[in-house]
């Protein structure tokens, strides 16, 4: 049997996100092995040894290694980062037919492993791909989460404290969705200090363009960092940190991830990103945002893309 100490945390993919986020997890001290898995083992090795160097400086000595699926033993959380990158001008549902190959072969082999624990989906499309996960692995729903909207939340919420002059985390707003192209800004349950920020928003000269304007911002950042960049890496990483944080910490914090819905938002057998209760059990409850007849609507659009493009999944099923 692999031993282990503590919390267990296998990072798959040290691409720029996965290194990212293992670097987060390192600096934040959120568990106590990081176990660090990659094709490039040459690369793996030398992110491993870097990451060490560091571990004087961090809040706790948290042990970092490289190591192979037999690592996801006894995991507590797999974090799935590997994958194709999204190029610029493409989006990401354009990379579900290459991800869907890397996926039904990395669950398989974690699986193998006698991995009981939960599984963290952070490559794209990632609602797609946590249904993947989910069906490939034969896991409970609860312990396949994607990353979801945590990072269009969290851009939505640096848009709006800059906007009111506020920290992010004063600002109670949420992204629900895809994590793409069709994801809402829930309006209507937004508030600073129980202030509805619809009606502070519309009550400005200029307030309807500006919200328009602060949703185009948000859904379209991916695209611009791309451009300028190549690649997102930080806000998903740190948006990872949070929720494996939540996990292993037993938080019950509500967080925007993507989670299999049965029956909520009028939704079913569709993974799309919901405000949802985490702890060590992962998903205990996905909360029911109240929200208006048009973002119902927009919500519903949003579920029926995803749930086509899940049909895709079922060729690996056969």
């Amino acid at each position: 049997m692999v031993q282990k100490t503590g919390n267990r945390v296998v990072v798959i993919g040290t691409g720029a996100v996965g290194i990212s986020y293992a670097f987060a997890m390192l600096n934040q001290g959120n568990c106590d092995e990081l176990v660090l898995i990659d094709l490039n083992e040459k690369r793996a090795h030398a992110e491993v040894r870097d990451l060490r160097h560091g571990v004087l400086y961090a809040p706790t000595p948290t042990k970092v290694k490289q190591g192979t699926y037999a690592d996801c033993a006894e995991a507590d959380v797999v974090c799935i980062c590997a994958g194709v990158p999204q190029r610029p001008g493409e989006t990401r549902l354009n990379l579900i037919d290459n991800n869907l190959k890397v996926f039904h072969n990395i669950v398989g082999e974690v699986m193998k492993s006698g991995f009981n624990g939960i599984f963290l989906v952070a490559t794209n499309p990632v609602d797609v791909l946590s249904y993947a996960t989910w069906k490939f692995s034969g896991l409970p729903k609860e312990r396949v989460i994607g990353s979801g909207t945590i990072l269009d939340t969290a851009r939505l919420c640096n848009c709006l404290g800059q906007a009111f002059g506020v920290a992010p985390v004063s600002v109670d707003a949420q992204m629900i969705g895809e994590h793409g192209d069709s994801v809402i800004a829930a309006w209507s349950t937004a508030s600073i200090a129980g202030m509805s920020l619809k009606e502070a928003l519309e009550k400005m000269p200029d307030g309807e363009a500006r919200m328009t304007k602060i949703h185009a911002d948000v859904r379209d950042a991916a695209y611009s960092i791309i451009e300028g960049k190549g690649a997102t890496y930080y806000g998903i990483a740190m948006g990872l940190a949070r929720i494996t944080k939540a996990i292993l910490h037993n938080q019950n914090v509500v967080l925007t991830v993507s989670a299999l819905l049965d029956g909520e938002y009028a939704e079913k057998d569709v993974y799309i990103g919901v405000p949802a209760v985490l702890n060590r059990q992962g998903i205990t409850r996905i909360i029911e945002k109240p929200l208006n007849e048009t973002e119902a609507a927009q919500f519903a659009k949003s579920a029926g893309i995803l749930r086509e493009y899940q049909q895709k999944v079922a060729e690996y099923l056969k």
